[in-house]
């Protein structure tokens, strides 16, 4: 099977950072066919090229900046993919982020880059359409995204697309993220301290500017495919594209609030009294810079979730791309706030200081609980801290990025700040990353996907709960028709397990924006990848199995890592306490029943292994 370069360009490179050396090189057509690019590459490279016990932080630490084959592709395909080993987890991490940045880096001639060893002073990367130059970046180094966006598009080309870290990368914040658009609007590559990995290389940004264009193998067919798919968006049915759409993704609170599923402090109930003040209504009818109207998207996306704020309110004034909803419950009903001029302040702080807001809110409800319980003195703070302190909120986020006072151990996350003070199970995480917004004793098979995802806590590598709550056809797997009960825990593990598997190859390795693809069939997806790439890949159940083999090849560099089945688990709280109130009152999580059914019809043994039969199936033997 050859590739022809049709989909991708047939090069990346590899950057020696120690050396100060770039090489260009030609892509190993096997692993593009088996492993298709993104996320799926990425975890390859790691496999063969990064001893998984590595400090994740050492220069042995590779970081791979992935596109996919429908990168830069209409419609939506603007994923660009984050793979090294995490500093949070210390297992594989994998952050994906949409905007220009991917598309222009295969405008520019180039499907990946691999970074290794380390700078001995901080620079960033300049990619000019296949020209490639290390440069200096100690004159930006201690600036936020902002800033370091404005002075580098004033350097290279004012139409150039960057990511760049901030100075919680810089100060190896293991929940540092990645910033793309830091100026234009904020898009982050949010999970597992990726930018954290990015300081650790002392690797400030990637500047890349692209106007070539990329080979279709066949573009009558392609068209085709793409006006068959631009249908269902424009279904006068509800689709995901049109929600998000009218409403941004912050339009989920007040939902998942109903439901009776979003977080609230630290996790101890599903049920926010305050969610109506800091909902995507409230959003819209004060701060919204355009009313209730989407106000940005992506490379060719036909939605536009993206919000811009602006806020007045003295103390709070600013504007800037957000919130999301994950940023507003993590900020928000995790920590008790519903100030939502405080929340949109927390929000663009992270963004500017290039930190993960799921994870930082949710650290920072940690150590409210800490406090109210009386097992972190007030003296390690400052000042008293409980739920709803709004004050507390951004100056703990301000602090966390810097590394100052509290801040450092906050700086480490919510696992490693709960066992500094004796109560790890008060961080709400999965192997050690902080969970998103849906409360795992409501949507059970969600539960699962947090409890087996390879990054730790996390619904984007398997959103079970859109056909667990959000009654969509998603995948064509499950759909209303089958009357899917999200506290029932029956057929839950089937569920789970062709989420992650159709993730792994469709949402992550293609490049194509995720919240689209919910309202694609699975055959439509795999029409548009053939037709773009000239290539058969055995229907759908053939790329079901690559996102499988992508998926376990990420689990045994877990294993390899350290981490075990005892990593595969809930915090207590989700496990043996009913949730108090709320439509889903009473509900506990029931990881006992479903664990090691999942890890039978995985293939895997009763400790989370993979078989040698699985491993010849999937060809990684």
């Amino acid at each position: 099977m050859t590739t022809d370069n049709f989909g991708w360009t047939g090069k990346h490179i590899r950057v020696n950072l120690t050396a100060s050396t770039i090489t260009v090189c030609e892509n190993d057509q096997r692993i593009m066919t088996q492993y298709l690019g993104a996320r799926g590459v990425g975890a390859k490279y790691m496999w063969d090229e990064v001893d998984p016990k590595t400090d994740a932080l050492e220069p042995n630490n590779k970081l791979i900046v992935a596109t996919g084959p429908l990168t830069c592709m209409p419609p939506a395909g603007n994923r660009t993919y984050f793979v090294t080993k995490s500093p949070l987890t210390g297992g594989i991490a994998n952050a994906g982020v949409g905007g220009y940045f991917g598309a222009e880096l295969k405008f520019s001639g180039f499907d990946f880059i691999i970074f290794e060893g380390r700078a001995k002073s901080p620079v960033y990367l300049w990619i000019n359409n296949g020209k490639t130059e290390l440069r200096p970046a100690g004159h930006i180094w201690g600036k936020g995204t902002e800033d370091s966006e404005e002075i580098l598009l004033a350097e290279t080309d004012p139409m150039a697309h960057i990511a760049a870290i901030g100075p919680a990368g810089e100060n190896m914040v293991r929940l540092a993220n990645v910033i793309t658009g830091g100026v234009t609007g904020a898009r982050a590559a949010g999970r597992g301290g990726v930018g954290a990995v990015m300081g650790s290389k002392n690797l400030k940004a990637v500047v890349v500017r692209g106007t070539g264009g990329v080979k279709i193998a066949d573009l009558k067919t392609f068209n085709k495919n793409i006006s068959k798919i631009w249908k269902y968006w424009e279904d006068p049915s509800p689709s995901c594209a049109q929600g998000l759409g009218q409403h941004g993704t912050i339009g989920v609170l007040s939902f998942t609030n109903n439901l009776g599923i979003l977080p609230t402090r630290n996790f101890r109930t599903g049920v926010f009294e305050g969610a109506h003040k800091i909902s995507g209504e409230t959003f819209a009818e004060k701060y919204s810079a355009r009313g209730a109207r989407p106000s940005k998207a992506c490379f060719g996306c036909p939605a536009g979730c993206a919000r811009l704020s602006v806020v007045n309110e003295p103390g709070y004034e600013g504007k800037g791309e957000g919130p999301e909803y994950e940023s507003v419950a993590s900020l928000g009903s995790v920590t008790g706030v519903d100030h939502l001029p405080a929340v949109i302040k927390a929000g663009r702080i992270c963004n500017d200081m290039g930190m993960d807001t799921i994870s930082a809110g949710v650290t920072v409800g940690c150590a409210m609980e800490l406090y109210e319980i009386g097992a972190l003195p007030e003296k390690d703070i400052g000042y008293p801290l409980h739920f709803g302190d709004h004050e507390a909120l951004i100056d703990l986020v301000q602090k966390m990025a810097t590394r100052d006072g509290f801040g450092w151990i906050m700086g480490e996350g919510s696992y490693r700040l709960g066992e500094r003070y004796g109560h790890p199970e008060l961080s709400m995480s999965v192997k050690k990353q902080e969970l998103p917004n849906y409360d795992p004793r409501g949507v059970k098979g969600q539960g699962l996907a947090f409890v087996t995802n390879n990054r730790g806590g996390d619904h984007c590598r398997a959103e079970v709960n859109c056909s667990e709550i959000y009654e969509t056809t998603m995948l064509g797997y499950w759909s209303p028709e089958k009357d899917v009960d999200a506290h029932a825990i029956e057929g839950k593990v089937e569920m789970t397990i062709h989420y992650q598997d159709y993730s792994a190859w469709a949402y992550d390795s293609l490049g194509f924006c995720y919240f689209l693809l919910m309202d694609t069939p699975e055959q439509d997806v795999l029409d548009l990848l053939e037709s773009a790439t000239g290539l058969k890949f055995g229907g759908v159940d053939g790329l079901n199995r690559q996102g499988e083999r992508i998926f376990t090849l990420e689990r045994l560099f877990n294993l390899a890592a350290g981490l075990s089945a005892k990593d595969d688990t809930l915090p207590k709280r989700f496990l043996t306490e009913p949730m108090p109130d709320g439509p889903a009152k009473g509900q506990v999580f029931e990881q006992d029943q479903l664990l090691p059914d999942y890890y039978r019809m995985r293939g895997w043994d009763g400790n989370g292994i993979p078989g040698k039969t699985k491993l010849d199936q999937l060809g990684l033997s």
